[in-house]
């Protein structure tokens, strides 16, 4: 089965933003407040799409203060 990258993206932010508690509204504040200027509802767009580019991922991940992340359970094939 082929890994869906994008789905996959979106869920680990959006898991992050609900592990920390974060609104989307919350999430657009601490991006601006970096100096990335979206609204709440593009970043809605953009995540609930997935199709975001990394530099935003890492935008978000600064933003709410993911210091580490593990990606050692994406294949369970191996």
């Amino acid at each position: 089965m082929e890994l869906d990258w994008n789905t996959l993206a979106a869920n680990i932010l959006k898991a992050e933003l609900k592990r920390r508690g974060i609104t989307y509204d919350q999430l657009q504040e601490k991006l601006s407040a970096l100096g990335i200027n979206d609204t709440t509802n593009s970043i809605k767009i953009k995540v609930s799409r997935g199709a975001f580019q990394f530099a935003f991922f890492l935008q978000c991940a600064a933003a709410i203060g993911i210091k580490n992340l593990r990606l050692d359970e994406l294949n369970s094939n191996d």
